[in-house]
């Protein structure tokens, strides 16, 4: 079986590097004009919640139905969504949680090892859905935490998350 593992397209956010975390931001125009329909045509591909991996999906697969599956949504931020990492340079909460290799959690939000958890135990239950239906592919689109989270507990050979 084949897993595919793809990351929404750009939005506004991705630009001005600010996190985005569960906030719903939708696919900025150059984002959606930088996608393409795919060279394969999954029948279902599996999307996170979240506007830009559905439209992500919606444009690469067009006729694919999407099974949401709300474990796929990026990690809570909290506090630091919405902000860059130049706005909060001087935040002493937000260096703290930097500091401590973004471990602990965030103000209002999920620490990094309950977020990997939560990602890599959804995407290890969709690949064993995919086995037991006998699929030949697995299309998974979803966020960058959440990917990262798959490939450092799943992936071999080992990686670290960042």
């Amino acid at each position: 079986m084949n897993v595919y593992l793809l990351r929404h397209g750009r939005t506004a956010w991705t630009e001005q590097h600010r996190y985005q975390g569960r906030r719903d931001i939708p696919l900025s125009p150059e984002g959606e004009a930088e996608l393409r329909r795919a060279d394969f045509a999954p029948a279902v591909v599996w999307v996170s919640p979240l506007s830009r991996a559905r439209r992500t999906a919606e444009l690469l697969f067009p006729g694919a139905e999407q099974q949401v599956e709300p474990d796929l949504v990026e990690m809570d931020f909290g506090a630091f969504e919405g902000r860059s990492y130049k706005d909060m340079e001087d935040d002493r909460a937000y260096r703290a949680w930097v500091d401590g290799g973004c471990w602990g959690r965030c103000p209002g939000g999920e620490d990094r090892p309950g977020f990997c958890l939560r990602a890599r135990t959804a995407v290890e239950r969709l690949v064993d859905r995919a086995l037991e239906e006998g699929r030949e592919e697995l299309v998974i689109v979803a966020h960058g935490g959440v990917l990262m989270a798959a490939m450092e507990g799943l992936a071999l050979p080992e990686k670290d998350y960042f």
